[in-house]
Parts: structure tokens; sequence; C-alpha cells
């Protein structure tokens, strides 16, 4: 064998060698960035339905959950004020639910599967602000002696019937959003997913 062919030889082996050692070192260095583009078990367990017992909620309470890192309301209303719903409904600009701010099961008088329980997002539609609830009704609520209850947007003064239902000429454009959910049982909620898949 001449020098040439050895020294050919070793270095194609060193070149073999580098070759390796930097595929391996790409290697090492992809997996890490690849794993960093899948979403984190915190960020998976955000988007995932959140189950709910309302077993405990009394009439005219409300409870908070969240979901998608949205405040979710429900509230177990009374029959006072599922029966305020018709002073409203002259009052709110969409009272047939028509724009798309619910499931289709979802679009009805009192925009929820079952009347006694509204689940709506506590976000107004105007700026993103948090409304307040104002479930009392007339003078002892602060809002006016003709006020059936309702929640109230601090921000800029938007008003929502005890539906979800934004009262015309308010900054907010939409009723509040009911996002989609379903029973599990009588008292339990999944909220983030209808079983319609």
């Amino acid at each position: 064998m001449s020098v040439d062919q050895k020294m050919d030889s070793s270095r194609r082996t060193l070149l073999l060698a580098t070759s390796a050692a930097g595929g391996a070192a790409a290697v090492a260095t992809a997996v890490p960035f690849v794993a960093s583009l899948t979403p984190s078990e915190r960020a998976k367990a955000a988007g995932a339905p959140v189950e709910v017992d309302v077993g405990k909620l009394a009439p005219g309470e409300m409870m908070t959950v969240e979901w998608r890192g949205k405040p979710v309301w429900i509230l177990r209303r009374t029959p006072e004020m599922l029966a305020s719903l018709d002073k409203t409904d002259e009052k709110v600009s969409d009272p047939a639910s028509d724009k798309p701010m619910q499931p289709e099961y979802a679009k009805n008088k009192y925009r929820s599967i079952k009347p006694e329980y509204l689940v709506a997002v506590g976000i107004c539609t105007h700026l993103g602000c948090s409304p307040s609830e104002k479930f009392k009704m007339g003078a002892e609520s602060g809002m006016g002696a003709d006020w059936p209850g309702g929640f109230l947007c601090p921000c800029h003064g938007s008003l929502f019937d005890l539906a979800g239902r934004v009262y015309s000429s308010m900054p907010a454009p939409d009723n509040l959003e009911i996002p989609p959910h379903q029973y599990l049982a009588d008292t339990t909620i999944l909220v983030g997913e209808d079983g319609k898949a």
C-alpha cells in the first residue's frame, strides 16, 4: 500500500467519523427543538374540557370555572330569574339569539340546555372586560326600580339580562358567548365539549 493510499484511507476514516459525530450532534440539537414545538401538558390542560359539579349550587347562586383561560359562569336561575327573561325580550338587541354566539342547542329564550342553568363565558363582547353580577331586582340592586336582574359591565356600562343577552344601544355588540357544553349527569356539566363529535 502506498503512502498516498494510506493517507487517503485515513482521510476517509476521519471524514466518516466527523460526519457521524456531526450527524449525532444535529440530532441531539433537533430533538429538544422539535419537542419545544409540541404543546406542554399545561397548555393541553388549558384547552381541555372542564368537568363541573353543580350539585351544591343553590338557586340564585353562580360559580365561576376556568376554561381555555376564560372565566365561565354557571348560574342556577330561580323561577323568578327565568320569568324576568320575558320582561327583557323587548329590551335586548338579539332576543332570539340569531347571532351565532351559542351552540345550536342553546339557541332558545334561556340560551341553555336546561332552563335552570346558564353556562356563559363571563367576558363582555365589547372590549373583553368581565361584567359584574347584578342579580337583585328593583331599586335594591342600585340599577333602578325596573331592573329585572342581570349583569353590568363596569368598563363601559353594557347591560346583559339573566340569559346573557345584551341590551339594545349598548357598547357591547353581541350577547355573551355560550361555550360548548353537555350534561354528564343531572348535576355534572362538561364545559368545552358538546358530545357532537
